[in-house]
């Protein structure tokens, strides 16, 4: 680590054909052995790897299957648990903080991708402004009907709410939302999570779901 509070070197990478947003709960099934080994180490360490999303190649390696390349901008990925329900299989509940963005990549023989990676400043939490109260309000509906549907299991947003916060509303809306892959990752590398939020609005106005 270069710089102890916005570099990190050697970052571990998992690419994915999804974007993690900060604050994000992700649930990940691990079998390949470029992955398993690093997994282990990070929950065993308490350090994250970065997840980014693939602009080419398959989540799995394939014969055959296009070269593997990465989004610039990825998240610093938590392990919170781990399971091994079968040998060369772990089951693991992760979440999301801060983004990054790649300076330096590498594949290395094993198939694991490290990169250098510089951490993104994210603005402070920011209230709402009163045009953009509805979204928040939309959000906090969707998440109770979600919640009453399986009151037994986890729903797809982890508590607390913070249904105050721009920058928090705006994520969640992103992984909730059909978004292509290609606009998740644009939305991710938005700095100004305010106009995160008001993309996110735009859209929930002319699909009706914010009415």
């Amino acid at each position: 680590m270069a710089d102890t509070l916005r570099t990190l070197v050697s970052l571990p990478l998992f690419p994915l054909g999804a974007v993690l947003y900060p604050d994000g709960r992700l649930s990940l099934r691990v079998f390949e052995v470029r992955y398993l080994d690093m997994v282990r180490k990070c929950h065993a360490l308490g350090a994250p790897f970065g997840v980014v999303a693939l602009t080419s190649g398959t989540e799995v390696r394939q014969a055959g299957a296009a070269p593997e390349t990465l989004a610039p901008v990825g998240t610093l990925c938590h392990v919170e648990s781990l399971v091994s329900p079968q040998p060369g299989l772990l089951t693991i509940q992760c979440s999301g903080s801060e983004r990054f963005r790649t300076t330096q990549c590498e594949r290395r023989i094993n198939g694991l991708w490290i990169a250098d990676v510089h951490l993104l400043p994210e603005a402070p939490a920011a209230p709402l402004p009163d045009d953009l109260q509805p979204c928040a309000d939309a959000l906090e509906r969707l998440l109770t009907q979600l919640a009453a549907r399986a009151p037994d299991t986890p729903g797809p947003v982890a508590p607390p709410w913070r249904l105050d916060d721009c920058g928090w509303v705006a994520n969640r809306w992103c992984e909730l939302l059909p978004f292509p892959l290609t606009q998740k990752q644009l939305l991710l590398e938005l700095d100004n999570p305010m106009i995160r939020l008001e993309l996110v609005w735009d859209y929930l106005q002319q699909s009706g779901i914010g009415a």
